[in-house]
């Protein structure tokens, strides 16, 4: 904002100078052109006079050398008299014999002993005077004697105009300087607010403490807005604040009764008999998922409540690990799972984010896995093209987890994130969180969440993180020329 304000100003004050200075200049070399131009003129009729005296009272020869040379004296320029022939009476500096054969044919002489007085002026770019001629007839016009020719010297009328638009430009140089800078005090004063502003919005959204914005200066707008802001992020504070409080409180409070409920249901078991021995497993079962909800919806408050800063983590031995943790039962349930770990990296992501979405998404894919099917985590590099400027742009490592299960229509995966949603048919026990938390976890470590349909004809879960790798390292392997083959790490698939 302070850029802009001062730019406008600076904008508006060089077109003013431009308006200003610009006809000042050409009206100031225009004003020095004629004044020089007029001088000419009366020294080359004052000249003509005093040649018309001396020639008609026969002292030419006597009196016209030394009036032309005290005149040229005086101007600084040359001062020539030639008679009706054109031959040179007098003249203030020596001619050579071509020039004086050639005075009669130059136009302004030729004009003057036709009777008629010219001024050649020719002028600079910018103004200035560069050549000035003047010639006037000697005696009567109707019948002139003569004619006098001057050439004055230019150079300190074009010098002169010069420093006038140089002094021009200086000046109008001193003025946008004394506005750029009472015009940068003015656009600081004017943006403090909004910059106050904008860094409580940043507080605000990174998930600080809210305290209200004291804006006591600026423009009355600017007051306006920084009350409408405090009344609406206290109101949001509020809210938010209420809202995480409830989940943490009543997942709290739910944990401790759901596990005396599963006890005290477990305790019943041999009493019960034959015939209701199926309700008695559905209950657990429901108290089993109403537990792993409330779990979902304790993380999913702790990870509002607390901003955690995404860190270095090795995605493939996490990997790893939750693959050693899940294979005994995905084996007990007859389905296959094969990891595919690629020379990826580290990863940026919250800690113990990867974990919590490596569960969530194996445990949903085991549900919906059939039996005598393959679920398969895939690690892959999403390197950018061999450009120049590669090493500047952001790298990203997708994390696939796909399934041969019924898998989801593409409406069903444009609602599968929303919390506590479930596909119709879905396998029991699910809650309808855990793909909301896998998403809030993904965008938390800086990633996001995307479902997609698998060549299998299942689903194809992919989460993006962002690459940890220094920007220096190459994304080949030791050839230089290929990537690095995704290395296996589960028992080959199925034929």
């Amino acid at each position: 904002m302070t850029r802009r304000l001062l730019l406008s100003y600076l904008s508006l004050a060089a077109l003013v100078l431009l308006c200003l200075e610009i006809p000042l200049g050409f009206v100031y070399s225009r004003g020095e052109r004629e004044r020089v131009v007029n001088a000419a003129k009366d020294e080359a009729e004052s000249v003509s006079a005093y040649a018309a005296l001396s020639l008609a009272a026969g002292r030419g020869e006597r009196d016209l050398p030394g009036r032309v040379a005290h005149c040229a004296q005086r101007i600084g320029g040359k001062v020539v008299i030639v008679d009706a022939a054109g031959t040179p009476l007098a003249a203030s500096h020596r001619l050579d014999a071509g020039m004086s054969g050639n005075l009669a044919a130059r136009p302004g002489i030729a004009a003057a002993l036709r009777g008629t007085s010219t001024v050649d002026v020719r002028t600079s770019t910018i103004g200035g005077v560069e050549y000035l001629s003047v010639a006037a007839p000697v005696g009567q016009e109707a019948r002139p004697v003569g004619a006098v020719w001057l050439t004055v010297p230019t150079r300190t009328v074009h010098e002169r105009v010069h420093d006038v638009w140089l002094l021009l430009a200086l000046g109008g140089f001193a003025v946008l300087t004394a506005v750029a800078v009472v015009g940068f005090a003015f656009a600081r004063w004017a943006g403090r607010p909004i910059r106050e502003l904008e860094q409580a919005t940043h507080d605000l959204a990174d998930g600080g403490r809210f305290e209200p914005v004291t804006i006591t200066t600026g423009p009355p707008e600017v007051r306006s807005l920084a009350a409408a802001f405090n009344h609406t992020a206290a109101r949001f504070a509020h809210l938010l604040a209420s809202q995480r409080a409830f989940a943490g409180e009543a997942s709290h409070q739910l944990k401790t009764p759901l596990a005396a409920l599963r006890l005290r249901l477990e305790n019943m078991e041999p009493d019960v008999a034959a015939r209701a021995r199926g309700s008695l497993t559905a209950a657990l079962t429901e108290t089993d998922r109403l537990a792993r909800m409330v779990g979902h919806l304790l993380a999913m408050a702790r990870l509002e409540e607390h901003a955690a800063i995404p860190a270095t983590v090795d995605l493939g031995a996490v990997c790893a690990e939750r693959h050693r943790t899940w294979q005994p039962l995905f084996a007990r349930e007859d389905v296959s799972l094969a990891l595919f770990a690629g020379s990826v990296g580290p990863v940026l992501a919250v800690p113990g984010a990867v974990e919590q979405i490596m569960d969530n998404l194996l445990s949903n894919a085991l549900r919906a896995s059939p039996a005598g099917s393959t679920v398969t985590v895939e690690l892959r590099l999403q390197a950018p093209p061999r450009r120049a400027l590669r090493d500047s742009r952001p790298r990203w490592v997708d994390l696939h987890v796909t399934d041969e299960g019924p898998g989801m229509t593409e409406e069903q995966r444009a609602r599968a994130f929303d919390r506590f949603w479930r596909a119709p048919g879905a396998p029991k026990g699910g809650t309808g969180l855990g793909l909301a938390l896998v998403q809030r976890l993904a965008h938390a470590s800086g990633g996001e969440a995307t479902l997609r349909a698998a060549a299998t004809g299942g689903l194809d879960v992919v989460i993006r993180l962002p690459s940890a790798r220094p920007p220096g390292e190459s994304d080949h392997g030791p050839g230089g020329d290929r990537p690095r083959k995704p290395r296996r790490e589960a028992p080959a698939l199925p034929a």
